[in-house]
């Protein structure tokens, strides 16, 4: 590697990463998995020799291929590259670097691209389900400038509609893993989701919280924290999960009511770090969940005026999330989801890794 590797930096949503061709990287996961660590710079709380932004949000990886799947254009696998400990784990999809892939691919050569507009059929590999990117051009390029806004990131950017399918249960094995709206952990009630990103929703007065407080006054509340994993890990288990005390799923989103003229207020913890946003597919489930008869907070929902559309406060603006519901014989069934992101190339060119990797706890 002392040549270095190929790599895109793209700001994908609210989140920041490293792009790279999938055969560019080692065959053997494990070794890619070494090698991506290095090119972070962790485990190391300042990832300072690596590309890595000593945040969960900004230490993320997307591996990109031309997709063998014919509903697919280009296949997608997400890795969260862990600061501290130097972990990389394939447990869960990132809707927002999800933004940037399409771009991606045509950067690349993957796909050819004409005409104003991009449709870029997605699989996530994570999940093996399938998003659509909608994004301008500019003779056959991603057009990147744009009036878009969206909260968590400063300026505009071009608008990047991504829309979902058969995501209900693509990690978990069901919309609802355990098989009701609600359920009760140590006294406290919840509903447990996977339509996209398994995530546990709580009423943040339940555990005491407020919620809207700062993030870092959440992180800095032991006593709440420990409580909080305690319950993750055994919503964990009730979800298919099996033992998450070493993954980064479920995510953890307290809901309050809103204060910003928004639908819900979230605090969401990702697992151990509370987000500054909230991430694409976790607000799509945390929208889910709340228009669920039953659903844990669905009662704190403000009023709102397209009955699908959820607009989700959160520390740093909101998010509106898009998810349309239908009875079926076995409970609700999800049909159409969608949500608007930006993404933008920050660079591209040769990441160089470490000579060596980093002991774990060093």
């Amino acid at each position: 590697m002392s040549a270095g590797v190929r790599c895109m930096v793209m700001r994908g949503g609210t989140s920041k990463g490293a792009y790279f061709m999938a055969d560019e990287l080692p065959d053997d996961p494990d070794e890619r998995d070494v090698l991506l660590a290095r090119i972070m710079g962790s485990p190391d709380p300042r990832q300072i020799d690596g590309i890595g932004g000593a945040h969960p949000l900004t230490s993320k990886v997307a591996v990109v291929s031309r997709s063998e799947d014919s509903e697919a254009d280009v296949d997608y696998l997400f890795l969260q590259v862990g600061v501290e400990d130097g972990s990389v784990s394939d447990r869960q999809n990132c809707g927002n670097l999800l933004a940037g892939v399409g771009h991606f691919a045509i950067e690349r050569g993957l796909i050819a691209a004409s005409g104003t507009q991009a449709q870029v059929r997605i699989r996530m590999v994570n999940s093996d389900s399938l998003a659509t990117a909608t994004f301008p051009l500019d003779r056959g390029r991603p057009v990147y400038d744009g009036e878009t806004v969206i909260s968590g990131v400063p300026g505009t950017a071009a608008e990047v509609r991504l829309d979902f399918a058969d995501t209900a249960g693509s990690t978990c094995g069901a919309l609802l893993p355990t098989g009701a709206a609600a359920d009760v952990i140590d006294g406290v009630e919840m509903t447990c989701v996977d339509n996209g990103m398994p995530t546990v929703v709580l009423r943040a007065a339940d555990l005491q919280i407020a919620g809207d407080e700062d993030p870092a006054v959440l992180e800095a509340n032991q006593p709440f924290r420990e409580r909080l994993e305690s319950i993750r890990c055994q919503a964990g288990k009730l979800m298919n999960l099996g033992d998450v005390s070493g993954t980064t799923v479920p995510k953890m989103t307290l809901v309050s009511a809103p204060r910003a003229g928004g639908s819900i207020c979230t605090r969401t913890f990702i697992p151990h770090r509370c987000h500054d946003a909230i991430g694409v597919l976790g607000a799509v489930s945390v929208a889910t969940a709340l228009r669920l008869p039953g659903g844990t907070g669905s009662e704190l929902l403000g009023p709102r005026t397209d009955p699908d559309l959820v607009q989700i406060e959160h520390p740093t603006g909101i998010f509106a999330a898009q998810v349309e519901l239908a009875d079926g014989p076995d409970g609700p069934v999800v049909g159409r989801s969608g949500i608007v992101r930006t993404a933008r190339k920050l660079f591209d060119g040769v990441v160089f890794p470490s000579s060596a990797a980093i002991p774990r706890g060093s």
